[in-house]
């Protein structure tokens, strides 16, 4: 362009006529320009690309550049679409019922297992919005609620019979997967195990209240036992209370997994309840002299199952004495939070080693089995105080350290809570 300008001011000098020759050059230029970029336009709005213009100077590196460019993003095109072709496969191969919800929770995609478990008809129903064709309570709730971490279960919308492990993973920017697993088969063998727990736990009751009737009667006549037989009917009568005592803890269990004991609306005097218990414990201690102390917000209250709740706060402060050495200390508090409520057992005790801590609410589980034997501990207080807190939609968390101690703690949410204030003031005004 500039060899061409300085040629036209030359033809302009010996004409005569240089601005002449510096306008035509500069039209000139211009619709050059001007003709590149219609080419440019008629390549770019055809369906189907082909081959870019040819030209020269700056169009020409112009062309070439946007050429790299197309062909850069061809082959990064291909590849994704390869990958998003075996990412459907494998969708689709999936046992699970499998789908991707956008923004919104709107459906984007779904294999065929989610036809036939979820009732999703063949593409009509992408776009729609996934809690208008999953209505279950349940679902609805886990939906609005965006906290994936564990799995509900639902029964199928298309037979009531199958029942599904339902789980929602967060990926990308406002998106979801919703994965749904049939578990009918666990969920009966399940069934099948609590209602074996529960039938032999009944049928053992009555038994074990004879033959400790029975030995009671021996024991406090036993003066007039042979010497030999004094010592076998104490241990007799200890592994029998022991026993009453696991098949209480049994059916307590099956009680609260087969929902037959309610959660209850009833306000808890957690004041009065605990100064029970920790005399109680004060009483178990006996000759070991426990130091019990009780910080109690005497306000406030939680409206519950009275005996689901004595069994939380019983189980801890009992344990907390039974493991914790004579003269030791044991903290019970009861305070609010900004969350809740916090129930609190800390103890003096020797500690409970690091790799133990995320097994001891399973069932059974013991640390040590002979000193759990020993000082008639059931293995299942733990799981019990697990699973009251699970339907209160609380949770106990174990802080324990060796030779500091151990923490237990249970936090409540604010919607069981309930305040003896507001009762007086609701008296007062009345």
């Amino acid at each position: 362009m500039i060899m061409v300008a300085l040629l036209a001011l030359l033809l302009g000098w010996v004409t005569g006529h240089a601005l002449l020759f510096l306008l035509l050059v500069t039209f000139g230029y211009l619709v050059w320009h001007l003709y590149n970029l219609s080419r440019l336009r008629r390549w770019l709005r055809k369906a189907e690309l082909g081959a870019l213009p040819v030209s020269s100077g700056i169009w020409g590196s112009a062309f070439d550049g946007i050429y790299r460019l197309r062909e850069g993003s061809l082959r990064r095109r291909k590849r994704l679409n390869r990958l998003l072709k075996r990412f459907y496969k494998l969708a689709a191969a999936l046992p699970d019922a499998t789908v991707m919800l956008g923004e919104h929770d709107i459906i984007e995609w779904y294999n065929k297992p989610a036809q036939k478990l979820l009732g999703l008809q063949p593409s009509a129903d992408v776009g729609q919005y996934i809690g208008n064709l999953l209505r279950h309570p349940a679902f609805r709730e886990y939906l609005d609620k965006g906290d994936g971490d564990e799995p509900i279960e639902i029964p199928s919308p298309e037979d009531e019979n199958t029942i599904l492990s339902v789980h929602l993973v967060s990926y990308g920017k406002n998106r979801r997967l919703l994965i749904a697993r049939d578990i009918t088969r666990l969920y009966r063998l399940e069934q099948m195990r609590r209602d074996f727990v529960a039938d032999v736990s009944h049928e053992l009751r009555t038994p074990l209240t004879v033959i400790a009737g029975y030995l009671e009667s021996m024991a406090d006549s036993a003066e007039e036992l042979p010497g030999g037989w004094q010592r076998s009917v104490l241990l007799m009568e200890q592994q029998t209370r022991r026993m009453q005592h696991i098949v209480t803890d049994l059916l307590f269990l099956s009680r609260m997994e087969n929902g037959v004991q309610s959660i209850g609306t009833e306000k808890v005097d957690v004041l009065a309840l605990l100064t029970a218990i920790q005399e109680d414990a004060a009483t178990l201690s006996g000759d070991n002299g426990h130091v019990i102390g009780l910080d109690v917000d005497p306000d406030l209250l939680i409206k519950g199952n009275y005996e689901e709740l004595r069994s939380v706060f019983s189980n801890l402060i009992f344990n907390a004495v039974q493991y914790t050495p004579a003269g030791g200390k044991i903290q019970i508090r009861w305070r609010r939070t900004e969350q809740g409520a916090r129930f609190d057992v800390h103890d003096s005790g020797q500690g409970i080693p690091a790799h133990h801590i995320p097994r001891l609410t399973e069932r059974f589980y013991r640390i040590d089995v002979g000193r759990s034997r020993e000082k008639g501990g059931t293995g299942l207080g733990l799981a019990i105080v697990k699973h009251v807190m699970n339907r209160y939609q609380g949770h106990l968390e174990i802080d324990s350290e060796i030779g500091k101690g151990s923490l237990f703690s249970c936090y409540f949410p604010a919607a069981v809570l309930a305040s003896r204030v507001s009762q007086s003031l609701l008296k007062a005004g009345s």
